[in-house]
């Protein structure tokens, strides 16, 4: 498994919230329908005055993360909406191999 890490920044508390909305309501809606897609987590911190938001997904393989990305997985991927309320974001992601993982859920 291969967990995938991207992050961006809203410079008020009204822009994160907007983009959480994004990431909750058409994000993880197209992402759930993509084969390989395992889970997908959005955190959230204060830091200097601007909200900092960390994307974390999960994904069976290489190949599932391009059905999402396209053959460059490094690049970040991100849609207008978001663009409209983060400050800033990269442009990359991150990936890295799952070593070890919990499963809390019964």
């Amino acid at each position: 498994m291969i967990a995938r890490l991207w992050r961006g920044r809203a410079a008020d508390a009204a822009n994160a919230d907007a983009y959480v909305r994004h990431f909750t309501g058409t994000v993880t809606a197209e992402l759930k329908d993509l084969g390989g897609h395992r889970g997908a987590w959005l955190l959230r911190r204060e830091v200097d005055g601007d909200t900092e938001l960390i994307a974390l997904t999960l994904w069976e393989s290489r190949q599932s993360i391009e059905a999402f990305t396209g053959p460059d997985i490094s690049k970040s991927v991100v849609e207008p909406e978001a663009r409209a309320v983060l400050s800033n974001f990269d442009d990359f992601a991150t990936h890295y191999e799952v070593a070890f993982e919990t499963n809390q859920s019964s």
